[in-house]
């Protein structure tokens, strides 16, 4: 098919998607994709990044194809075209198998490549997806992370032998435990550069999962991490409530602890309050040694700061430097983050940086540092005390009118304020399923919509929420 039949094709698919999703997102994750072909059944369309694809794939990938289904054909099949950096194209075809396109010459290691888990991977083209700048060198000992460092060094030294096996590193989001991995990772590589070492966070093994589960490949799937020697899964908590993907990694992770290859886990909480996360999991996390890595000290704060100004060359007077120390707490990564903004201040409105200037822009920044995260845990506890009762009652299964309805709008705001899949949800009220979930989240919009009395109760319960 030429190419002004393909774009007539993908013109009518955009007007489908258009008419279902906000303006916004639309403008935003499919304006910028360009269609290529309509050869054999294949659709080929090309995004400008892997990012781009893994969240279309994760938000809109059953749109795009019954929007395909509908205007080009039942038996139509969406295939990927990754542009990289270097100018390199990279194919994904439905079942999330990466290929390189045609070219002249095809570079042996494509950058930004992911490891394909559904083909074998031969040592030399394998990518660990580890970030070169994440080192042992720019990651700074406190008594913060004093323990998680000292354990991950010796695990460089022996992987998969040591008693840290796994390590389970946990902590708020910002204070080092992706940065504690890739260092591990990089130092490995460079000491056995024959071990497969692999980084890969939970997000993507699950996308994975269900692919290799859509295409009847769940064998190739697990033969392909089971190759693995030391195996990196960052924000394992977003596994909560899929057991299918749980079930798949308890097996994945018996056969590298039996055959003593390295595991290292990071999330947000503690494996005793992990919610929705199989028992017989759980156990084997807590196997090896499971660390927090605390918000940094002053003096850790202090550590990274300076060497952020060392690195990008900066000039920031000693008192202002003390005072970001001071005053941002809570994170590496806030404290970066407001050398950044100081710097911009400085360059766009040409002020000297000094502790005016500092002030200013850690007044503005505080306010988003310290904006509240909204959890289904806390949408749980602002509902229940607005419905006047107790929490753990909506976890039972109970059909009393009041408590169903405190369990409705908990998950329906769940849904609206946080990131997490109907699965997880419905796992963390009730050990409900996605398809509960699905139906309260309904029942709610449907009742808000003829209910002006239970809409301004939503309405204030979101009001609670936010302040």
């Amino acid at each position: 098919m030429n190419s002004s039949s393909t774009k007539n094709l993908w013109a009518n698919c955009l007007k489908v998607i258009q008419d279902n999703i906000p303006e916004a997102a639309f403008r935003t994750w499919f304006l910028p994709i360009v269609p290529l072909s309509y050869e054999n059944k294949v659709f080929t369309i090309q995004v400008p990044s892997q990012f781009f694809y893994e969240y279309l794939e994760d938000k809109f990938v059953d749109l795009l194809k019954t929007t395909l289904h509908r205007e080009i054909g039942n038996d139509t099949i969406l295939q990927y075209r990754i542009l990289m950096e270097n100018t390199t194209n990279t194919v994904v075809d439905y079942r999330g198998n990466m290929t390189a396109a045609p070219v002249d010459k095809v570079p042996a290691k494509l950058t930004g490549k992911i490891p394909n888990p559904f083909q074998k991977v031969v040592a030399d083209d394998f990518d660990s997806q580890l970030n070169g700048k994440y080192l042992f060198d720019n990651f700074f000992e406190g008594e913060s992370n004093k323990l998680a460092r000292t354990a991950g060094d010796t695990i460089t030294k022996n992987p998969g032998k040591t008693a840290f096996n796994p390590l389970f590193l946990h902590g708020t989001s910002g204070v080092g435990k992706t940065h504690l991995c890739h260092a591990i990772g990089n130092r490995i590589k460079e000491l056995y550069p024959e071990k497969r070492v692999l980084y890969v966070t939970a997000h993507l093994f699950k996308i994975q999962y269900a692919d290799a589960g859509r295409f009847n490949t769940i064998n190739d799937f697990i033969n392909f991490y089971q190759g693995i020697d030391v195996l990196i899964i960052d924000d394992i908590h977003e596994l909560s409530g899929i057991e299918k993907t749980q079930n798949t990694l308890f097996h994945i992770f018996n056969h590298l602890h039996q055959n003593n290859k390295q595991l290292i886990l990071t999330s947000d909480k503690a494996p005793s309050e992990l919610q929705g996360v199989e028992e017989r999991l759980l156990t084997r996390f807590r196997w090896g040694l499971t660390t927090k890595i605390d918000h940094p000290d002053k003096a850790l704060r202090l550590k990274i700061l300076q060497n952020k100004i060392l690195f990008d060359g900066l000039s920031i007077p000693e008192d202002v430097v003390d005072y970001i120390a001071e005053n941002v707490t809570d994170n590496a990564r806030d404290l970066e983050g407001i050398i950044v903004s100081i710097m911009a201040h400085s360059l766009v409105y040409n002020k000297e940086i000094d502790m005016p200037l500092a002030r200013r822009v850690i007044g503005q920044a505080i306010k988003k540092i310290e904006a509240k995260k909204i959890t289904v845990s806390t949408i749980e506890s602002v509902v229940c005390e607005f419905y006047n009762i107790k929490s753990e009652l909506i976890h039972t299964a109970s059909r009393k009118r009041q408590i169903v309805q405190a369990r409705q709008v908990t998950m329906y705001l769940s849904k609206s304020y946080t990131e997490m899949s109907l699965a997880q949800i419905g796992s963390l009220i009730g050990k409900k399923n996605h398809a509960t979930v699905l139906h309260a989240c309904k029942t709610v919009k449907e009742q808000m919509e003829v209910d002006k009395v239970f809409r301004d109760e939503i309405a204030e319960i979101e009001k609670k929420l936010k302040n």
